[in-house]
């Protein structure tokens, strides 16, 4: 091929992302080599041709040690290829570049401890794309990139220890942000969890031997501290202050429901019965990489109906039919963000203790409890998987709890007592 024609080659190539290629080499002959990658075409080792398409997991697995992002890739910087043992080179594929910086490419082939923590991360994440909610991916995914890959990026699995993962906790627990304020121990406890499950990932397919999480011990809490809750006086003056019917309609269906503000927002009119007060869920509302999506619920038991009263029944059916909807619409066009804010704003207006948005589902349950309802139906209309984590979130709320134990206790103490109750 003419210097010309080469040039066309190159102008015409894909280009969604660039790459310079530093330091690979025959692992034969043990020397640095470029080969034809101007018609397409590589010899391998064996002086075999490769297609193109076969090039880049060759590369991988041969030749590349590590790759770097190269935004200002000029095509005619090609022709200099043979001068040096740097190159740049332009495949049209696209790999780790959400990861920015430096990858280990090599790194993502193997299978044994040594790998760099950022390639592991690659791997683990891809791994678990087809088994996760795209919501539960995304949390994943900033926490690994704000709070894991800065410190432990450029490390090697093996290299990671108890000592490192106990001097990542102080980092994490002595943080404040420009109030002062730091971090959750909710979070901090997300935090540990998600790098100890990245460190079991290693252990179960990359030989590490152990997981540095289990040494170090665990930071943080696995539940807030004392729940806040509303009672229904206080949502009546809350909601009082709000004159908009469709924040009105979602405020009121969140308190005497209990749903889920995802699954509040993914309701369509057709998830509103017509002839008798349910509201049918079956999807979640969520916003991933600012797109709009509806998802399955957050668990199989989520999928319920719930019946309302006829008051917010008739305020549903009425807002709906003054915003002229199609059956398949969303009812409620605010977003989560949208919805905390005007809850904040709107609680400040009342004079309120700003709770979050989520503790109306708590103070749902707490009104349901103090009601007499059992636990079993409170579970099922929260829809939540089981009723142990119904009772593991709500068992404090119950009323006269303490004395109903310290009786069952005396009762250890007064044999005649059991008698009479038939024990």
């Amino acid at each position: 091929m003419t210097e010309r024609g080469k040039n066309k080659c190159l102008s015409n190539a894909s280009r969604p992302c660039h790459y310079k290629v530093m330091a690979f080499f025959d692992p034969v002959t043990g020397r640095k080599r470029v080969d034809n990658l101007l018609n397409g075409y590589i010899n391998d080792s064996d002086n075999r041709l490769l297609k193109k398409a076969d090039i880049l997991s060759y590369w991988i697995e041969n030749h590349v040690d590590y790759l770097i992002q190269e935004p200002s890739f000029q095509p005619t910087k090609l022709m200099n290829y043979s001068r040096g043992n740097v190159i740049r080179i332009n495949l049209g594929f696209r790999v780790g570049a959400e990861m920015g910086g430096l990858h280990s490419f090599k790194d993502t082939g193997k299978k044994d401890p040594d790998i760099l923590f950022s390639s592991l991360v690659e791997n683990y994440l891809a791994d678990n794309e087809a088994r996760l909610k795209p919501t539960t991916l995304e949390s994943k995914r900033y926490i690994i990139e704000k709070k894991l890959l800065p410190y432990f990026g450029k490390r090697k699995v093996s290299d990671i220890d108890g000592v490192m993962v106990r001097r990542w906790q102080n980092e994490m627990i002595n943080y404040r942000d420009e109030n002062g304020n730091p971090f959750a121990d909710t979070y901090l406890k997300s935090m540990h969890s998600q790098l100890s499950a990245i460190m079991n990932y290693a252990v179960k397919y990359y030989g590490l031997k152990a997981n540095p999480c289990l040494v170090s011990g665990s930071m943080g809490k696995a539940k807030a501290g004392e729940m806040s809750i509303w009672t229904r006086d206080e949502f009546e003056q809350f909601i009082q202050v709000e004159k908009r019917p469709g924040y009105r309609a979602a405020f009121n269906t969140l308190f005497y429901t209990g749903m889920r503000s995802g699954e509040l927002l993914a309701l369509t009119p057709n998830d509103i019965g017509r002839d008798r007060p349910v509201i049918h869920i079956t999807k979640n509302f969520a916003i991933v990489n600012r797109e709009w999506m509806i998802l399955t619920p957050k668990t199989p038991k989520s999928k319920r109906d719930v019946a309302i009263h006829h008051q917010l029944h008739r305020e549903l059916l009425e807002y709906i039919d003054g915003m002229y909807l199609k059956p398949d619409d969303r009812i409620f066009y605010f977003t989560k963000s949208g919805l905390r804010a005007c809850f904040r704003h709107n609680a400040r207006k009342a004079g309120l203790e700003v709770i979050r948005l989520h503790d109306l589902r708590h103070s749902h349950a707490s009104m349901l409890i103090e009601m007499g309802v059992p636990i079993m139906q409170i579970s099922e209309r929260l829809g939540h998987e089981n009723v142990q984590t119904t009772w593991n979130t709500y068992a404090h709320l119950y009323p006269g709890k303490d004395r109903q134990i310290s009786e069952q206790i005396g009762k250890l103490f007064d044999p005649e007592e059991m008698v009479r109750e038939g024990k």
